[in-house]
């Protein structure tokens, strides 16, 4: 196997997927900068953020598949010339992004009673809807920052998309500080002044991103925004046909994870704070996963537009071969350097410190476990975007999330007795699955067979 075949991969991978990585690692290092604040703050106020947040992610994971399915058809379309599809998809799914967080905002302006339902104490409900009622509003904003993300990046621009991110990093600090703390004469608001905070930052990054479309000579041709208004009602049918499995699979993905914050709220504050702290460590590895696995359905998408199916093989091994030393990297981190991470996100003088310190090092511990799998199921997922195939791995990736994954996790946790590490253990069942499932549908029929159907055009 010649190194030579690959290096033309290498390089085009690297420059597609580096810059979404750090797009992902910036846009993570502002959830991450809003978690210490908020833990300097207090133990209370990072418990609800910790829940909060996740009330939000749940909706964006299932919004986020309309964003997300243009990718690689916008890929494929350009690859094949197509350009009036590369407006209407990109303009369909931006309209459904906008129209689902319309739908979705009652959800987190009454989350408070949801929350008590679901056995959080009403101190923590209660916050977190203070935080869900101003952040909540910036739903459609980050949807939308996904779509033309989606675009930008099909189009080989995603060194913009990560300096949009970047700018917004330190913007977000120095409004946290501004408004948390009540600095510079403004009052202390505490978890208020984070979601006021996280709100400024998506609007920006829209703005930025929009204006950034619009003019960039390459795209006027698409002239995305013209007539933006007229819908179109058979680009929008396929985009949501493409998009709403995407959208169910990113929340049984996502939904496995607050759902065990949920449980983990069940058996304490101190864990709960503790998990969601070793949770943001493990997710900002996971980004450099992420950006790859938005690569790998740009280079997929484009390998399908020429109909070159070798070519997609090679762009496939490069893009999984890169995931591999990504994880091996991460699992080195959480071996060696624990402590020290989670430590971080706590004030040293709080009593409970060390306690959370102790608890959030021991789930580390089992999140190196899963780096394998966690990586190579969300490639997968990338690998069947870029060929259009979403539906199937949705019922793969919901079987092995919910109807496996979870009920492990519960079994553990609970009547075995095992507490906050059961619940990982059966996060790394569900995600192995997963890994198993999707790369065997991918290698074993798109990779290997033939593509009898056109591609989508939207």
């Amino acid at each position: 196997m010649s190194y030579a075949r690959y290096r033309p991969h290498i390089r085009a991978t690297l420059a597609l997927g580096l810059p979404l990585i750090g797009s992902h690692l910036a846009r993570m290092a502002i959830g991450v900068g809003d978690t210490v604040m908020i833990g300097w703050y207090g133990v209370e106020p990072l418990a609800a953020l910790v829940i909060a947040t996740s009330c939000f992610h749940i909706l964006f994971f299932l919004g986020m598949g309309f964003g997300t399915a243009v990718m690689g058809p916008i890929a494929t379309n350009i690859a094949a010339g197509r350009e009036t599809e590369v407006r209407r998809g990109t303009r369909m799914a931006l309209w459904l992004s906008a129209g689902f967080a319309l739908l979705g905002m009652p959800l987190l302006w009454w989350s408070e009673p949801i929350l008590l339902a679901l056995g959080q104490t009403p101190a923590v409900s209660a916050l977190a809807q203070e935080y869900l009622r101003i952040a909540g509003w910036g739903l459609a904003l980050v949807l939308g920052q996904l779509t033309l993300s989606s675009y930008l990046a099909a189009m080989e621009r995603t060194a913009i998309v990560m300096w949009v991110t970047l700018a917004g990093l330190p913007l977000n600090l120095f409004l946290n500080w501004v408004l948390i703390f009540g600095n510079l004469g403004v009052p202390e608001l505490g978890v208020t002044g984070a979601a006021l905070a996280s709100f400024t930052v998506q609007l920006f990054q829209l703005v930025l991103l929009a204006l950034y479309a619009a003019w960039l000579a390459e795209a006027r041709k698409y002239a995305l925004f013209q007539r933006f208004w007229k819908p179109d009602w058979h680009a929008m049918a396929e985009v949501a046909r493409l998009g709403w499995p995407i959208g169910l699979t990113m929340l049984a993905e996502g939904g496995l994870f607050v759902a065990s914050n949920i449980m983990m709220g069940w058996i304490g504050t101190q864990q709960l704070a503790a998990h969601g702290i070793a949770l943001q460590i493990t997710a900002i590895t996971f980004m450099a996963h992420l950006g790859l696995s938005n690569a790998a359905t740009v280079r997929v998408g484009q390998a399908k537009g020429r109909g070159d199916r070798a070519w997609m093989r090679d762009a496939a091994i490069t893009v999984t071969a890169m995931s591999l030393v990504f994880a091996i990297i991460a699992i080195a981190i959480y071996i060696f350097f624990a402590p020290g991470l989670v430590q971080l996100y706590m004030d040293p003088n709080d009593p409970q410190a060390p306690e959370i310190v102790a608890i959030g090092v021991s789930l580390l511990t089992f999140a190196a476990l899963f780096q394998l799998t966690d990586a190579f199921q969300v490639i997968a997922l990338g690998f069947l975007r870029g060929v259009q195939d979403t539906r199937v791995p949705m019922w793969m990736a919901g079987f092995s999330y919910w109807v496996v994954g979870m009920p492990v996790a519960w079994a553990l946790a609970f009547p075995l007795g095992v507490g906050a590490a059961g619940l990982w253990l059966g996060l790394c069942v569900g995600l192995t699955l997963a890994a198993i499932l999707l790369m065997a549908r991918f290698w074993r029929g798109h990779a290997r067979g033939d593509w009898t159907r056109a591609a989508p055009t939207v």
